[in-house]
């Protein structure tokens, strides 16, 4: 099963979703899941796009692990669901997203070893 349906490789983002959805809360605040899909379009310009199969198992793993809260409001006469950071959720995105920038340093240095960030 792909988490994303990409243009790019899939492999490569397959272990990112979650840490998409915690830094798109980090910076939003608070989206439904229909919303967080298009963020992630829109940023991508189209490359990336989280399906819905991929995308609610996600939410609700890291609303079972304490990393999110959820808000129900009446929207056009309709619930939607809100998803929001609980504190532990914020201190998780900023280990997440140190996590993934090293990564991403060690991965550039292997790639492209005369690379650097100044």
């Amino acid at each position: 099963m792909y988490i994303f349906e990409v243009m790019a490789n899939s492999k490569l983002y397959k272990g990112s979703l979650n840490t998409i959805i915690l830094k798109l809360l980090e910076e939003q605040g608070k989206m439904y899941g229909y919303e967080i899909t298009q963020k992630v379009k829109a940023l991508t310009k189209g490359e990336l796009h989280i399906t819905e199969g991929a995308l609610y198992p996600a939410l609700h793993k890291l609303e079972a692990e304490g990393l999110l809260d959820v808000e129900v409001a009446k929207v056009d006469n309709r619930l939607r669901k809100y998803y929001k950071l609980t504190e532990a959720g914020e201190k998780e995105t900023v280990n997440r997203l140190a996590e993934l920038e090293e990564f991403i340093r060690s991965m550039q240095q292997l790639v492209n070893p005369n690379w650097s960030i100044d």
